[in-house]
C-alpha cells in the first residue's frame, strides 16, 4: 500500500490553561494541507513477525521510537496479528516543523492497516488508539478541519469556507514542542485575536478576529526567524501570517494563487543559498483517505 501523510496547519491555537496531568488544554482551528511525506507498506513481507522502518530523512529514528512505527506496533497488538509489516517513509513535511508530520505518520499508517483488514476498528476506536500516541493523532484520523478542545483529541468539524492558499516558510531548524510548552507563560497569552467558541457558532473563520497564536511569542523570543518570515509573507501580499503549532514553520495565507507563486518564486530567488524553504499548498476540505494505489 502506497499513501500520502498530509501535513497540517494551525489556523489559531489558544491555550486555555494547565492540567494536573501536565498537558495544556487547546482550543485551535486545525486544517489538513496538501503537503505530503509518502509511506509504503509491506504487509506479510518481513522475514519474521514484527515491524520494520526505513526513512528517507537521516534525523527520523527508523526504530520503536518513530512514531509510524509505534502505530504499527499498535494495531497489531489490537487486532492480534502476527503478520509482519515493512514500513517505507520518504519525507517531505520538515522535521520538527509545528506540521505534525510524526502524527500524520502514525494517523496515515493506523487508517491504511484498518483498510487493509477491512476496518476491524470504528473511526472513533482508531481515535482511541491514535491518543494512545499523541495527542494530533486523532485530528488526522479524523480527516476534517476541525475545532480541537481538550489536548487536541475533542474534534467538531469545521464547516467554514478556507478559502486561501497557504505559502509556508520553514527556516531550516526544528524546535521542541515539549521545550515550547515549558517556557509558556499563561499569564502572557492576553491577544485581542484570540477565538471563543461563541465567534466561530456560524462556523466562519475571520482571518483579522482569529488568526493568532499563543506559542508563538515563546518561539519568536528565541528564534527571531519567526517575525522575519511573518514580515516577507505580509510584504509579498498575505492576507495575514501566522506560525503554526510550536513552530517554526510560518505561513502566509493569500486570497489570489498567482500572488502566492509570485510571492515563493521572489522569496525563493532572494534568499537563494539559505536553510530556509518554501512551500505553496492548499487545504485538503475533504474526509477522503488518499491512497496513491492499493
Amino acid at each position: 500500500m502506497k499513501i500520502l501523510s498530509p501535513a497540517k496547519i494551525n489556523f489559531f491555537l489558544h491555550v486555555r490553561g494547565k492540567r494536573p496531568d501536565g498537558y495544556h488544554e487547546l482550543f485551535s482551528l486545525m486544517c489538513r494541507i496538501n503537503l505530503f511525506d509518502k509511506i509504503t507498506l509491506q504487509i506479510g513481507d518481513t522475514h519474521e513477525d514484527g515491524v520494520e522502518i526505513y526513512c528517507s530523512h537521516p534525523e527520523v529514528p527508523a526504530d520503536a521510537t518513530n512514531l509510524a512505527y509505534q502505530a504499527a506496533r499498535l494495531f497489531q497488538s489490537r487486532l492480534n496479528t502476527a503478520q509482519g509489516i515493512k514500513i517505507h517513509l520518504e519525507k517531505h513535511i520538515p522535521v520538527g516543523a509545528g506540521l505534525g508530520g510524526g502524527s500524520s505518520n502514525a494517523a496515515s499508517v493506523l487508517l491504511a492497516l484498518n483498510t487493509y483488514y477491512g476496518h476491524p476498528f470504528s473511526p472513533r476506536h482508531l481515535m482511541e488508539l491514535g491518543l494512545k500516541l499523541g495527542a494530533d493523532v486523532p485530528f488526522f484520523i479524523f480527516q476534517k478541519p476541525a475545532i480541537a478542545t481538550g489536548v487536541g483529541e475533542k474534534l467538531e468539524a469545521f464547516q467554514g469556507d478556507l478559502p486561501y492558499h497557504i505559502l509556508l516558510i520553514y527556516p531550516g531548524f526544528s524546535v521542541s514542542t515539549a521545550a515550547v510548552y515549558q517556557n509558556l507563560n499563561l499569564g502572557l497569552t492576553k491577544d485581542k485575536k484570540k477565538p471563543t467558541s461563541n465567534h466561530l457558532k456560524p462556523n466562519r473563520f475571520n482571518l483579522v478576529d482569529h488568526l493568532s497564536n499563543d506559542l508563538e511569542q515563546v518561539t519568536a523570543l528565541k528564534y527571531p526567524e519567526i517575525g522575519w518570515a511573518k514580515e516577507k509573507l505580509l510584504k509579498s501580499g498575505a492576507a495575514g501570517a501566522l506560525m503554526s503549532g510550536s513552530g517554526p514553520t510560518v505561513f502566509g495565507l493569500f486570497d489570489n494563487i498567482d500572488t502566492a507563486k509570485t510571492a515563493k518564486q521572489t522569496l525563493s530567488t532572494d534568499h537563494a543559498g539559505k536553510d530556509l524553504q518554501l512551500f505553496l499548498a492548499d487545504p485538503i476540505l475533504s474526509a477522503d483517505f488518499k491512497l496513491i494505489e492499493p
